[in-house]
């Protein structure tokens, strides 16, 4: 399961590298290299929630086997690609098996532990397991770069499929017959919530690519509210709907879904020290180190942190670090790269813990037939606040900068301009990550209110059966 969170982060950022490569070789445009990347998220943001709740139908396990045999495939066909439509669209088989591989990893580990703390020690062991395949994918592409072609970076995935797949087929069991549920899967919802999904993430890059004067990001925009609306009506009427709203609205679920999805910092930052202060790519990539230690490295401190406060206070406490960071950097980032330092370190912390605790939380507020959509919601929250972010971010940008972000010389208004834009922005994410943070906080304290004490006959039951047994 750690190999299926490893390739899904490695995969991402091992791409990244080769895309002036892939470019050049492939006579690629602009727009057609951001397809290379962006189809994959949308496609596998948007296809997540379909996709979960069918491995809660038909089987977790199977859903994961056959999606990492179609990664291994996807990938292994990239040896062949001659043009980058093809590429384009083994980018979007891959996208489909991510959505079929990565809720179903977090699923099986919440299947396999019934105890609290063994399920926070396994979702930690796997995400840190995928955040060391993003901290060293950028490096290792380099390398390969150097000496081999550029799909060798994406053949990696072969082995890693293979490796999955046998581990899975061999360790873990199948799903039991109650572990699943048989209701018809809602055709209707899952269009309406692939097609809200994938608008929703489409509009944030046609924000920053065609700029908030252009129609076409608004018309995006107001398409996925639309579809989202139509498939609130859709679940809320539905006899078998796709994804049960109530179970949504409980306070463990709701919650952690708000806590994970406060994040979105990385975007500022890369354009700060880039744009403004002048850094190369390579001092750039050296300027983000304190965020990816924190997040390597801080997966040593859930398991005693958890232990300490607890699942709920942990969630709370390190919510509010990404937003004491993301404030740091909004009204102090300006200042040194100190400050911006420290915010990245204060997020990478927070959103650390959160991670696992907030997805720990959500498939624990849910009933043991609907994990899988659960862990979906999870990563399909987390896929579309970091394009929510970065359209917030990117359309301050261009609504406060004047003139080509992109030149190599900007004058000094145009300085003073891009500061006090990445001040606003920074301050509105901190916003935003609050108001989130805080309806979770309350969600999570309604059920801590709603919960009745045990009785006194049940307090008093584990004395009396250990008196009796003397």
């Amino acid at each position: 399961m750690s190999a299926v969170f490893l390739f899904e982060m490695l995969d991402n950022s091992i791409l990244n590298v080769a895309l002036p490569t892939i470019g050049r070789e492939l006579s690629a445009s602009t727009t057609a290299l951001q397809w290379v990347t962006g189809v994959y998220a949308v496609v596998f943001g948007g296809l997540m929630l379909a996709l979960g709740a069918l491995a809660d139908r038909v089987g977790r396990r199977k859903v994961m086997l056959v999606g990492l045999a179609l990664l291994g495939a996807a990938s292994l066909a990239t040896a062949f690609v001659t043009t980058v439509e093809q590429l384009i669209a083994i980018r979007a088989a891959m996208g489909v098996a991510a959505a079929m591989t990565t809720p179903g990893s977090l699923a099986l580990a919440f299947r396999l532990f019934d105890e609290d703390g063994l399920r926070v020690r396994a979702t930690t062991l796997i995400s840190t397991v995928g955040l060391a395949g993003l901290a060293i994918g950028p490096t290792v592409g380099g390398f390969v770069l150097a000496f081999a072609p550029w799909q060798a970076l994406l053949l990696v995935n072969v082995p890693i499929a293979a490796l999955a797949f046998i581990g899975i087929r061999r360790g873990i069991p199948a799903d039991k017959a109650d572990e699943l549920h048989r209701d018809p899967i809602d055709g209707a919802g899952a269009l309406l919530g692939t097609a809200t999904i994938v608008l929703a993430l489409v509009a944030p890059t046609q924000f920053v690519d065609a700029g908030t004067a252009s129609p076409l990001p608004w018309l995006t925009t107001a398409a996925a509210i639309v579809m989202a609306v139509l498939f609130v009506v859709r679940e809320r009427s539905a006899r078998y709907p796709l994804l049960d709203l109530e179970l949504v609205a409980r306070p463990l679920v709701s919650s952690g879904l708000a806590f994970k999805a406060a994040a979105g910092l990385g975007y500022l930052v890369t354009l700060q020290l880039q744009l403004d202060w002048a850094w190369t790519p390579a001092q750039a990539a050296m300027g983000m180190v304190p965020q990816v230690v924190v997040l390597i490295a801080g997966g040593a401190l859930i398991g005693p942190l958890v232990t300490r406060v607890g699942l709920d206070k942990a969630a709370w406490l390190s919510a509010g670090a990404v937003v004491c960071g993301l404030a740091v950097y909004g009204l102090l980032g300006r200042f040194g790269y100190v400050w911006v330092a420290l915010a990245l370190v204060l997020v990478a912390a927070g959103m650390r813990v959160v991670g696992v605790v907030a997805g720990t939380n959500v498939m624990r507020g849910l009933p043991t037939n609907r994990t899988t959509i659960g862990a979906a919601l999870v990563d399909t929250a987390s896929e579309v606040t970091t394009g929510i972010s970065i359209a917030v971010s990117g359309t301050i940008l261009a609504a406060l900068f004047t003139g080509d972000i992109a030149t190599s010389s900007w004058s000094t208004y145009q300085t003073t301009e891009f500061r006090e834009a990445v001040t606003w922005a920074g301050l509105a994410l901190t916003v935003v990550a609050a108001a989130l943070v805080g309806w979770g906080i309350i969600r999570a304290r309604r059920v801590a209110d709603s919960t009745p004490p045990p009785a006194a006959d049940e307090e008093d039951a584990p004395l009396r059966r250990s008196r009796w047994r003397s």
